[in-house]
C-alpha cells in the first residue's frame, strides 16, 4: 500500500464529490445518527464545556424504559426511542408452565460432564432464542417479558412530552447483550416525516405529530449469540436504507420512504453487524458505504449494485464510517484493531491495492464511532479510555493512546463542536478536550447516571441520554 500523498488521484473538480447530499443542514436540528455532517462534528454550535447535576442543566427528564438510541432533533422537537418492559398479566402468570422439579444427583468428579446428548451442560440465563448464549457467557438473558416499543416527542425548550406512540407490544424473539437493549437504532427525519427502525419489531414512518403513515415488517433478525440489534435507518433521496446483517441471509434494502414498499434488495455475504451505512456522492453517483467483517462494500443507492469492496476489518462491526472529500475512514476493534482510509473513487475489489491510502493496526474502537474534524481523526481504543488522533490524510499519528483520566469504559461516540471534543464515559464522567493535534483536557464533568447513548449537540444545547434520564445541558442564564 502507498501513502496517499504519493498516489495519483483524480482532481477533485473532476471527481465532483459531494459529501452527504441527502442530509438537511439546519443549524437548529440534528436529523440523523452522527449528525449533520455524518462525521460527529457540529459546525457553528457552541455548547457548554462544563456541567454537573447542579450546573448548566437546562432541564432533566426521566425517560421510560430503556434504550441506547441517540435522540434526533428537528427545530423545537426531540425524538427518541425506548423499549418499556411490561408487567406480566395475571392470566399469563397463571398459565405459565411450571418448572420441572429439581432432582439432586451426585456430581461426578472432574468438573463439567456431558449431557445425555453429548453436549456440555449449559449455564443458566444464556442469551438468544431458547436461552442461547455467547462466548464466555456474554450473551444476554433470553426474552421473557413483553415490551412496548415506543417513540417519544419532547419539547426541546422544556423536555415535556408532546406525544408518544407505541409501535408494537411484543415479547422479543431474542435476548440482547447485557449492556445492550431493544431500542438502540436512532430515528431519522427530513423535517416532514419521522422514520423509525425497531428491527425485528418493524420499520415505521410517522408524521411529526405522531400519526402512522406506513409500516413494514421484514421478519426476525437472527443476531450473533442473541446480542441484539442496533443499526439506524438512512434517508437517501426518496429512499430509506435499512441494513439487515444477521446470521441468516444478510442484505441491504431500500424502501420507498413515502410508502414503505421495497425498491431493491442486495444480499450481503456478512455475519451480524451493528453498523450504519454512510452516504456520499462521488462523480454524480450516490454511494452507501457499509463496513463489514468480510468486506467493506460501497453500493449504488439507486439500484443496490456493488461499486467497490475491500477486506481488512476485524469481527463484530459496530462503528459507523466517516468520510471527507477524498476518503472513507473505517475502524473495527474486536479480535484485533484495524483503521483504513479508502479512496472514494474506487472501483471493484481494492483489497491490498493503492486505493487503500493508509491503514493502521492499533488504537481502533470496538463500539464508539470515530470523529473526523478537519484533518484530525479521533477515536478511542477498544471500549477503553485511551484516545488517539490520526492525520486523516496521511495516517501520521498526532498522539496515541492518551489516557482519558476519570473515565472507565466508553460506548458513546465522541462529538466535536466549537473547537472542543466531547468524550462521554460509561459511568457518567465526561471529558472535554481541545479539538487539536495535541492532547489537552479542558474540563471534567460528572452526572449521576451511566451513559451509553451517544450525545447530540444542537445550537448551544448538549443533549445527553443516560440510562434513566435525558439531560439538556446549556449555559445558565
Amino acid at each position: 500500500m502507498k501513502d496517499c500523498l504519493n498516489r495519483t488521484l483524480l482532481p477533485l473538480a473532476i471527481l465532483a464529490l459531494s459529501v452527504a447530499p441527502n442530509l438537511i443542514f439546519a443549524g437548529d436540528s440534528w436529523t440523523n445518527w452522527r449528525g449533520p455532517t455524518q462525521n460527529g462534528t457540529v459546525p457553528g454550535a457552541k455548547p457548554p464545556t462544563e456541567w454537573s447535576e447542579d450546573k448548566n442543566v437546562k432541564w432533566k427528564v426521566k425517560v421510560p424504559g430503556s434504550g441506547l438510541a441517540t435522540p434526533i432533533v428537528w427545530k423545537d422537537r426531540i425524538f427518541l426511542l425506548s423499549a418499556i418492559e411490561q408487567a406480566p398479566k395475571v392470566s399469563d402468570q397463571e398459565n405459565a408452565p411450571k418448572p420441572p422439579p429439581v432432582v439432586e444427583r451426585p456430581r461426578p468428579r472432574g468438573g463439567n460432564v456431558a449431557n445425555s446428548n453429548g453436549d456440555r451442560p449449559r449455564r443458566p440465563n444464556r442469551g438468544g432464542p431458547g436461552g442461547r448464549g455467547g462466548p464466555r457467557g456474554q450473551g444476554g438473558p433470553g426474552p421473557q417479558k413483553e415490551h412496548a416499543f415506543q417513540i417519544l416527542a419532547l419539547n426541546r425548550d422544556s423536555g415535556e412530552v408532546i406525544w408518544s406512540q407505541t409501535a408494537r407490544k411484543e415479547t422479543p424473539h431474542e435476548g440482547h447483550h447485557p449492556t445492550h437493549g431493544f431500542a438502540s437504532g436512532s430515528p431519522v427525519t427530513d423535517g416532514q416525516h419521522l422514520w423509525v427502525s425497531f428491527g425485528s419489531r418493524g420499520i415505521f414512518c410517522y408524521d411529526l405529530n405522531g400519526a402512522v403513515v406506513w409500516e413494514n415488517d421484514l421478519g426476525n433478525l437472527r443476531t450473533r449469540n442473541g446480542f441484539g440489534e442496533g443499526t439506524s435507518p438512512v434517508i437517501v433521496g426518496n429512499s430509506l436504507l435499512v441494513l439487515w446483517d444477521q446470521e441468516a441471509q444478510s442484505y441491504l434494502i431500500a424502501l420507498d420512504k413515502k410508502t414503505g414498499k421495497e425498491l431493491w434488495r442486495t444480499e450481503r455475504d456478512e455475519p451480524t453487524s451493528w453498523t450504519t451505512p454512510v452516504v456520499v456522492e462521488v462523480d454524480g453517483i450516490s454511494q452507501a458505504i457499509v463496513a463489514g467483517a468480510n468486506k467493506t462494500r460501497s453500493y449504488d443507492t439507486q439500484n443496490g449494485q456493488l461499486i467497490w469492496e475491500a477486506a481488512g476489518l476485524t469481527a463484530n462491526i459496530i462503528p459507523t464510517p466517516v468520510v471527507d472529500d477524498e476518503f472513507v475512514y473505517l475502524v473495527s476493534g474486536y479480535k484485533g484493531r484495524s483503521v483504513q482510509a479508502i479512496d472514494l473513487g474506487s472501483k471493484g475489489d481494492v483489497t491490498d491495492s493503492a486505493s487503500i491510502a493508509w491503514s493502521a493496526l492499533h488504537s481502533a474502537p470496538y463500539v464508539a464511532s470515530p470523529v473526523l474534524s478537519g484533518n484530525r481523526l479521533f477515536m478511542n481504543k477498544g471500549n477503553d479510555a485511551y484516545l488517539t488522533c490520526f492525520n486523516a490524510k496521511t495516517g501520521e499519528v498526532f498522539f496515541q493512546d492518551e489516557t482519558l483520566e476519570g473515565i472507565r469504559g466508553i460506548y458513546a461516540s465522541p462529538i466535536s463542536a466549537n473547537g472542543h471534543l466531547y468524550v462521554l464515559g460509561k459511568e457518567g464522567v465526561s471529558l472535554v478536550l481541545k479539538d487539536s493535534e495535541t492532547f489537552e483536557i479542558v474540563s471534567k464533568n460528572q452526572l449521576d447516571d451511566p451513559i451509553d447513548a451517544s450525545p447530540v449537540i444542537v445550537g448551544n444545547d448538549l443533549l445527553i441520554r443516560t440510562h434513566t434520564h435525558l439531560y439538556c445541558i446549556s449555559e445558565d442564564s
